[in-house]
């Protein structure tokens, strides 16, 4: 595992108009005729972009601009906790996304990087092949929202017994803030979530960003990654992948919450699709074996890119 913690800084911050609502931005490098750049989708729903910023790397090692941003809800964007479900929609993100390629200048061509929610977000951007869209990376997501629960059911079986009765007792009572569903959840966490313990600052920070306002991830996912009652319990997103025209990089860890099972609908039925299995990673391999992800999605944007012209 990575154990560097240097983070290229931004270059350039800011925030674009969506509605009459802000979402905050920074792009590392410069971007510019010629270079496609690179937009990271942060996870959750209702994480922050912090943890995604090792991806920051590829701007300093390839040159290629990378753009993270807050989803509406989160981290440094407009916070609306007394919106409801009807409020959190996928379509509200897709058109975010939407918005802020515009609000750049960077929608007539831009690969994406989509991580847990965010690689199910990037999917539901390509099925509907928009012109601008070169590649998409899917890190650490799965194809439905069922897989993923079956799998997380299936995962927390081989907790220890007393910490599984532990999340079971508080579920059921809802007791969700309780110190002791807490920490029984962190020892899922860190077998399935981020096996870099204690974890790294941008991770932390935006756990931090969660607790301060859960908002989005309490209403489309539930109180934890495995026990999912929100808006997107039902979400799938199997039976259009066919409709994706863009070339896919499939990423997960050999110990992630986004098991084989869960990723698997991508592997067979996106047309243009290679698939890498990090094995020394659980969800974050951008984090947990950082220099091998970073050399794995630079030759898959290169390769995409072709030679320079």
């Amino acid at each position: 595992m990575t154990t560097s913690r240097t983070l290229a800084p931004a270059d350039r911050e800011g925030t674009v108009p969506f509605g009459e609502y802000e979402t905050w931005y920074r792009i590392t490098g410069e971007l510019r005729p010629g270079v496609t750049p690179l937009v990271a989708l942060h996870g959750g729903p209702g994480c922050s972009h912090d943890y995604l910023l090792t991806i920051a790397d590829l701007a300093a090692s390839t040159g290629r601009p990378v753009v993270h941003y807050d989803q509406l809800g989160n981290g440094r964007s407009t916070h609306l906790p007394g919106k409801g479900a009807d409020f959190w929609t996928v379509e509200l993100f897709l058109a975010e996304l939407d918005s802020l390629l515009a609000a750049l200048g960077i929608q007539d061509g831009y690969h994406l990087l989509g991580q847990s929610w965010g690689g199910m977000l990037g999917a539901e951007h390509a099925v509907r092949r928009p012109s601008g869209l070169r590649s998409l990376v899917i890190a650490d997501s799965p194809a439905s929202m069922e897989l993923w629960v079956n799998e997380a059911n299936r995962l927390r079986e081989l907790l220890p017994p007393e910490v599984n009765a532990t999340l079971l007792k508080h579920e059921a009572e809802r007791t969700y803030d309780d110190p002791a569903y807490q920490e029984a959840m962190q020892v899922f966490y860190a077998r399935h979530v981020c096996r870099v313990v204690p974890n790294p600052p941008e991770v932390a920070a935006t756990f931090a960003h969660m607790e301060a306002d859960p908002t989005v991830y309490m209403t489309m996912n539930g109180p934890s990654e495995f026990h999912v009652i929100g808006s997107l319990r039902t979400w799938s997103i199997i039976d259009r992948l066919h409709r994706i025209d863009v070339p896919v990089q499939l990423v997960s860890g050999a110990h992630d919450e986004a098991t084989a099972a869960c990723v698997q609908p991508f592997a067979d039925h996106v047309p243009d699709v290679r698939r890498h299995v990090f094995p020394d990673s659980s969800h974050m391999p951008h984090v947990e074996e950082r220099a091998a992800f970073m050399a794995l999605i630079a030759g898959f944007l290169a390769d995409v890119d072709g030679p320079p012209k």
